[in-house]
């Protein structure tokens, strides 16, 4: 009988590096690995010879950046979907990408099974398997943190360091990160205790608020239909233009979330993540709005937001819903088009100008002054009558009662 074929999302990480052996001493199988290239640097240039050495047939590295920008966070940011009002959803929006890519390389090697490294406490599990179910429904899904014996991730490293495995992660600082070219992550160890304080060696991108400039600084992001084009007038293209904005709002403390959030498995999980290029886009995105959308519409898209934000966070991306929001979003976002400049200092990011050629603000009827024209101060009063109405009638039945 053949060996199976087991392909393994890879990341060279504590978890996928000890997988690659579990698996081998589990099933009679070869090990294929996929590692998706969403931005991480640095991180996948060792990843051919340490995926080899532990146990894998051959790993592929697929460039998934431009594909992430465009189809993924761009989408995301033109819906204004934040989970829980501060978590921009880097590692959410990534995993369906990487679950996708996943099902395409496992198909094409005649692979029988998928296996990932998230946990059965987390969110990735969910996202990573309903996209895997959307594109081959009928794909066996080994989830190991699901059924083997290992508990903790001190057990981890002792499973690693027995096989002779080298893993990024120490005892005395076991932090679960996850990064990509929106945002690096950070979970467990000291950061379990809501109560505490990160502690100043964690953040990796963006500077500590003392360590940034005491002059600040001013940057002017352009949009066109809602996606962003240019910084400072330099048209960038997509992946050039969030690392380009990276560098600027991590130079400035800019783009820390600290919070609490509510795991979709039901559990509260403390999480802190660094996201300067995404804070400075979502924040110019909306003063865009402000004055390109109109009220009824802005409204309403706010509550949009909010269910797109959960969706997202939930992993379902490859669904109706999704699409049908994104079909709404695209339609506000068709006069989004114009410059929004921000004041950036010591971890603040302030609006500093806006404007667009589909502005709906009129001075001329925003002033004090008269614009008889335009309106009349003296509508005013039967628009009042009438809005107030309901309330009139309301105390008049009252006061007879």
């Amino acid at each position: 009988m053949a060996k199976r074929k087991i392909l393994l999302a890879y990341s060279g990480g504590l978890d996928t590096s000890i997988i690659i052996p579990w698996l081998k001493e589990n099933y009679d199988c070869e090990v294929i690995c996929m590692a998706a290239d969403v931005g991480q640097g640095d991180e996948l240039e060792p990843l051919h010879e340490k995926a080899k050495r532990t146990g894998a047939s051959k790993l592929f590295i697929e460039d998934l950046r431009e594909e992430f920008v465009t189809d993924f966070i761009y989408p995301t940011l033109k819906a204004g979907a934040v989970y829980e009002g501060k978590y921009l959803l880097g590692t959410s929006f990534a995993r369906p990408l990487i679950a996708k890519r996943l099902v395409e390389i496992a198909l094409r090697e005649g692979c029988d099974a998928i296996c990932h490294g998230a946990t059965g406490k987390g969110n990735d599990q969910v996202r990573f398997e309903l996209t895997i179910k959307a594109f081959a429904p009928f794909m066996e899904i080994i989830a190991p943190w699901r059924v083997w014996d290992i508990k903790t991730r001190e057990e981890e490293i002792d499973y690693a360091n027995a096989r002779g495995i080298d893993v990024p992660v120490k005892k005395d600082r076991p932090y679960s990160m996850d990064r990509n070219l929106w945002h690096l992550s950070h979970e467990g160890a000291d950061l379990e205790d809501p109560w505490n304080e990160p502690p100043e060696d964690m953040l990796l991108i963006v500077s500590k608020i003392e360590d940034a400039p005491d002059v600040a600084e001013y940057a002017t992001i352009s949009f066109d239909k809602g996606n962003p084009t240019a910084v400072n007038g330099e048209k960038l293209a997509p992946v050039d233009l969030v690392e380009r904005l990276n560098a600027i709002g991590a130079r400035h403390g800019v783009g820390v979330a600290d919070l609490v959030e509510n795991r979709l498995v039901g559990i509260k999980s403390r999480g802190v993540y660094e996201t300067p290029g995404g804070a400075l886009l979502y924040e110019a995105h909306r003063e865009l709005e402000s004055i390109a959308l109109d009220r009824a519409t802005a409204h309403y898209k706010e509550q949009l937001a909010l269910r797109y934000a959960e969706l997202v966070y939930d992993g379902c991306w490859y669904t109706p819903l999704r699409e049908a929001m994104d079909a709404f979003v695209e339609v506000t976002q068709r006069n989004v088009t114009g410059d929004v400049k921000l004041k950036l200092f010591k971890g603040n990011i302030i609006p500093a100008g806006v404007r667009s050629p589909h502005s709906l603000y009129s001075e001329e009827i925003a002033t004090f002054g008269d614009s008889k024209e335009l309106y009349n101060h003296k509508d005013s009063e039967g628009f009042i009558n009438l809005f107030g109405l309901p309330l009139k009638v309301a105390a008049m039945a009252k006061q007879k009662g």
